[in-house]
């Protein structure tokens, strides 16, 4: 039996990561997806959110902010197809916090620039960025 599973993060810039892992937890459409070695084949979309991957033969969890996309998974392959994808350490807080303001301010006026779904959808991805950072925190605090 196999006790690891390959993981590979891509966007639309690169490959973000590589590797082997013990599990991984991926911002599903229906909710937080939990992807173990030897897991059934599935294929669903991913909404913005962090991925976690907690690498084969322990070691530090691995943090990955997702602008959503596509998850396709075997049972020795998770393939993540991102929109836009970045190391959770990598991501600006700064630039996060500015995109939250600008998408809160025009869903407040409704008359700017921004419509409504795409709004929405920049809320979300600053928010999830915003917890992606957040929780990277919280783990060099522990």
């Amino acid at each position: 039996m196999a006790s690891s599973i390959h993981v590979d993060i891509v966007s639309a810039e690169g490959e973000i990561y590589s590797g082997s892992a013990a599990m991984v937890f991926v911002p599903a459409a229906a909710g937080e997806l939990g992807i173990a070695p030897r897991h059934a084949p599935l294929l669903t979309t991913l909404k913005a959110g962090e991925v976690r991957v907690q690498p084969a033969g322990g070691g530090e969890e691995q943090l990955f902010w997702v602008g959503g996309g596509a998850i396709e998974i075997q049972p020795h392959l998770v393939t993540v197809l991102a929109d836009t994808a970045a190391r959770a350490k990598d991501l600006d807080e700064a630039a996060a916090q500015a995109a939250k303001q600008r998408a809160e301010e025009a869903l407040k006026d409704r008359s700017g620039e921004m419509d409504l779904a795409e709004a929405q959808a920049e809320l979300l991805r600053a928010v999830a960025q915003l917890r992606a950072i957040e929780k990277l925190r919280k783990m060099k605090r522990a």
